[in-house]
């Protein structure tokens, strides 16, 4: 069920490169319990737009909302799965140190994780269907393999709103099918999801909500609402390559 206010809520939001727009004067609610689809063309400023609400770039004006408060206010409750090419694979941590590395924000730097945050690690792994591999070296794992630890480590955060990057991107089927099972269940657990997301015709098929950019909010919406060709072709012009979305 939806809730009153958003999780998430930006008026106004530039960001700039060098005095090149990459996002321009986005105005963006996210209702609480969305499955949201961020889809766009390649420079469209997805990536963007998701380090500009989580403070990882610094806009030239705007206005970002999460749950109503500032995003260091409800830091705790935030998860970010980034881009699994922007990660140093070569870090030399085993699988279950790096989805412990995801109980630091409830712990604190200072203090070691314990027998309660190993335990939480393991579920989250199982849930992954990673338990086996929870003491090899992240670097000799496959890249569904590495994604779905990520996924792991966002788990252990108890976090009430999910920021993912790309999560399917170069993944194989088995790993396609574990990260949409876990998109749908905490969906129904009432979390709120945000995904970065390149695969125009899986869209209708994996969220509900979906928000699409390129430089400017062409729409965002309910997907019923928005995923239409007119949207689509505004959004990608003449390389909306996709037979019918609103079938």
């Amino acid at each position: 069920m939806m809730n009153a206010k958003p999780a998430v809520n930006v008026a106004d939001l530039t960001v700039a490169y060098r005095d090149r727009p990459v996002l321009w004067d986005i105005d963006l609610q996210v209702p609480a319990g969305a499955l949201m689809a961020v889809v766009g063309p390649n420079g469209a400023g997805k990536s963007t737009l998701l380090k500009a609400i989580l403070g990882l770039v610094k806009p030239v004006a705007g206005m970002v909302e999460l749950f109503g408060q500032p995003y260091r206010a409800v830091a705790k409750k935030i998860a970010y799965v980034p881009q699994r090419t922007s990660v140093d694979w070569d870090f030399p941590a085993t699988v279950r140190d790096v989805v412990l590395m995801g109980t630091y924000g409830q712990l604190g730097w200072f203090r070691r994780p314990g027998q309660p945050q190993r335990k939480l690690a393991d579920e989250a792994l199982a849930r992954m269907g990673m338990q086996d591999y929870a003491n090899r070296q992240i670097s000799q794992l496959s890249g569904g393999q590495q994604q779905r630890v990520f996924l792991a480590r966002s788990l252990v955060q108890g976090a009430e709103l999910f920021f993912m990057d790309e999560p399917f991107q170069g993944v194989d089927a088995t790993t396609e099918e574990v990260i949409l099972k876990l998109l749908h269940e905490l969906r129904n657990a009432g979390k709120t999801v945000v995904v970065v997301h390149h695969d125009l015709g899986t869209v209708r098929d994996y969220f509900d909500w979906v928000t699409l950019i390129n430089v400017k909010k062409i729409a965002s919406g309910q997907l019923s609402e928005v995923f239409t060709p007119e949207n689509i072709s505004q959004t990608y012009g003449h390389r909306a390559l996709i037979a019918n979305p609103s079938a």
